[in-house]
C-alpha cells in the first residue's frame, strides 16, 4: 500500500515534509539527513513510502531512493528496532554505508547513529549479515551513484582492497570510501590499489 506518492513539498518541518498530491497534504516522517537534498518547498517529487499502523497511531516513512526504502524494511526486520528507531539509524548512516559497516563487522560505524548503543550494534550485525553480501553491496552502491547499469560491475582488486584495509583493522565503510576514491582504480593490482587507498584512510 502505497508504494510511493509524488508531488510538490508544501512544508519541511522537523522530520520530515508535507506533501500535496491533488490537493491532500502527506505528512512523511524522513531521515533528518535527506531533508537537506530533497529540494525546497514548491519542488515536484518522488517519494517512496512506508505504511506504519499501530493500535495507537498511523504513519507514513518516506525516502528519495528506492534502496533506501529497502534498508529502512531489512531494519524493521531486526528484533527490537521499529520505524523511529530505523529512521534514526537511517539519519547518521546512509544506506550503502550501513551495508558495509555490517558486512565487515564495523561496530563502532553503527555505533555512531543516533540512538544506536555498542549492543544494539552488534545485535543488527548478528541479524543482518547472513541477508547481505559484498558484491551486491559494492554494485548497489555503484548504482546508487552512477545509475548506469554498465558501470554497476565492481572490480575483484577493489573487493580485495577492501578485505585487505579491513583486516589491517580498519572499519568497512572508511575502507569502501578509500578505494572509491582512489583515481583508475579499476587498472590497478590489488597491490597497488591497497597502497594508494592506505593514502586516503
Amino acid at each position: 500500500m502505497l508504494a510511493y506518492i509524488t508531488g510538490e513539498i508544501t512544508e519541511i518541518t522537523e522530520h520530515g515534509i508535507i506533501l500535496d498530491n491533488q490537493g491532500m497534504g502527506y505528512e512523511i516522517a524522513m531521515p533528518v539527513s535527506h531533508l537537506d537534498r530533497g529540494g525546497r518547498p514548491g519542488k515536484k517529487v518522488k517519494v517512496h513510502t512506508y505504511f506504519h499502523v499501530r493500535e495507537d497511531a498511523v504513519q507514513l516513512y518516506g525516502f528519495w531512493q528506492k534502496d533506501e526504502l529497502e534498508v529502512f524494511k531489512l531494519l524493521l526486520g531486526v528484533n527490537g528496532i521499529g520505524p523511529k528507531a530505523a529512521l534514526g539509524i537511517l539519519s547518521g548512516l546512509s544506506a550503502d554505508e550501513l551495508r558495509f559497516a555490517v558486512l565487515s563487522d564495523d561496530v563502532k560505524t553503527i555505533s555512531k547513529a543516533p540512538g544506536v548503543g555498542k549492543k544494539t550494534a552488534q545485535k543488527l550485525i548478528l541479524e543482518l549479515k547472513d541477508k547481505l553480501n559484498l558484491r551486491d553491496a559494492f554494485e548497489q552502491k555503484l548504482a546508487n551513484e552512477e545509475k548506469e547499469p554498465e558501470r554497476m560491475q565492481i572490480s575483484n582488486a577493489k573487493q580485495e582492497a577492501v578485505e585487505a584495509l579491513r583486516a589491517l583493522g580498519y572499519g568497512g565503510a572508511d575502507a569502501l570510501r578509500a578505494v572509491q576514491k582512489v583515481d583508475h582504480a579499476d587498472t590497478m593490482d590489488v597491490e597497488t590499489l591497497l597502497k594508494a587507498a592506505l593514502k586516503n584512510m
